[in-house]
């Protein structure tokens, strides 16, 4: 498809293979973020189709947008009702993968330092996405079981995106005015947007509140390119600074997930299967289900005791377990940000997308199948955790 010069005839492909993938999602029940991976490793191996300039952009503001959303979905009452809980099983969730994933790379396969540090923040993660379309769907959105393990999700991926940040930060005079205004814009942003919702509001032609939120974005994501850093990490930041605002006007989220799943999304992650070279697949089958059993071990390791310590039964302690265990948006913004930033090899990325696959699509089964729980039972345990687990609960 590079022969192909025509604008309006390269998105008229890009945006077939997005709704191809939807119709696939209506049919299948699976998540649409999988199946536009899928077609872009169709597209990439079987009509040699490519990116250019401005589909890079689209993409990389569409992983921007994904993760401010990712963000403004944490609700802040549960994230402050389970901190502790979130915090603890959140941060072994990150680091005991970080960590499995990194020494397995370095020490056994033989990466780069640097490219195993690619490797363990990329099989560090959780999938808010997928977590967060499970957990309405079952209905425990809405109970204390639910809301917990959205917090401790975020906490995780917090993790990912800090330690992507601060590894592979350009530590320059940029980055200090970096995070100087990052600071500044969050202490101010939440109060800015209310200001542009309560003025503007009416205008809903015009869109004002979703220019301001894109102008902000657009700003730090900027900013943080010329400080060498990542975009993805001011946006998430951004996102839960105004998470709060978003709960209280849910027509702005629906109006901003709208244009981020028709537009944007569709183009990061087409052009993440791209990379995915399925001879490479065949050649690296081993070490693929090799990391995805680390992933899914140190995440058992990790996260399982912790969930019964703080009071959760077994099957809700796996059930959690298994929700933190899935991966998908970040573990693949790691990837592909190791590959274009010539961390690792395109064998390697490869490798890393299929794992982070798998990882959506494994523990979300295994779940469902077996260990979904039982809504009235579940959430009356879990309105009853505390963040300081007692004996009794230890010992059920």
């Amino acid at each position: 498809m590079q022969h192909v010069t025509n604008i309006w005839f390269v998105a008229t492909v890009w945006m077939l293979l997005a709704f191809i993938a939807s119709l696939l999602s209506i049919r299948t029940g699976i998540s649409v973020a999988l199946l536009e991976i899928a077609m872009g490793v169709i597209a990439g191996n079987l009509i040699g189709f490519q990116t250019n300039e401005w589909v890079n952009f689209l993409a990389t503001f569409g992983a921007g947008l994904l993760t401010f959303l990712a963000g403004a979905e944490i609700d802040p009452d549960s994230l402050r009702t389970h901190l502790k809980t979130a915090l603890v099983i959140g941060f072994v969730s990150f680091l005991f993968p970080f960590l499995g994933a990194w020494a397995f790379a370095y020490w056994i396969t033989g990466w780069t330092y640097n490219g195993a540090l690619i490797c363990g923040i990329a099989l560090s993660t959780t999938s808010v996405a997928v977590v967060y379309a499970v957990m309405v769907e079952t209905g425990l959105s809405s109970t204390s079981l639910g809301k917990m393990i959205l917090a401790a999700c975020f906490v995780t991926d917090f993790g990912t995106v800090l330690a992507l940040g601060a590894f592979f930060a350009d530590f320059n005079r940029w980055l200090i005015v970096f995070v100087l205004v990052l600071a500044i814009v969050l202490r101010f942003l939440p109060r800015l947007l209310r200001s542009v919702i309560s003025t503007f509001g009416a205008a809903r032609v015009s869109e004002p509140e979703v220019k301001f939120v894109f102008l902000v974005l657009f700003f730090l994501g900027g900013l943080a390119t010329t400080a060498r850093s990542e975009a993805v990490l001011p946006a998430y930041l951004a996102g839960l600074i105004v998470s709060g605002v978003f709960l209280e006007d849910r027509i702005l989220v629906g109006r901003m997930r709208s244009i981020a799943f028709t537009m944007l999304t569709p183009f990061y992650f087409i052009k993440a299967g791209l990379y995915v070279s399925l001879p490479a697949i065949a050649g690296s089958a081993g070490l693929i289900f090799a990391l995805l059993g680390i992933k899914l071990g140190t995440k058992f390791v990790g996260v399982w005791p912790v969930a019964r310590l703080f009071g959760l039964p077994r099957r809700a302690a796996a059930y959690t377990t298994l929700m933190m265990a899935t991966g998908l948006t970040f573990g693949t913004i790691s990837a592909l940000f190791g590959l274009e930033n010539h961390l690792i090899d395109q064998t390697q990325y490869t490798i890393l997308v299929t794992v982070v696959i798998g990882s959506a699509v494994v523990p979300t089964l295994v779940a469902q199948s077996f260990f979904k729980p039982d809504l009235k039972p579940e959430a009356a345990v879990a309105a009853s955790m505390v963040d300081v687990p007692s004996t009794a609960q230890r010992g059920r």
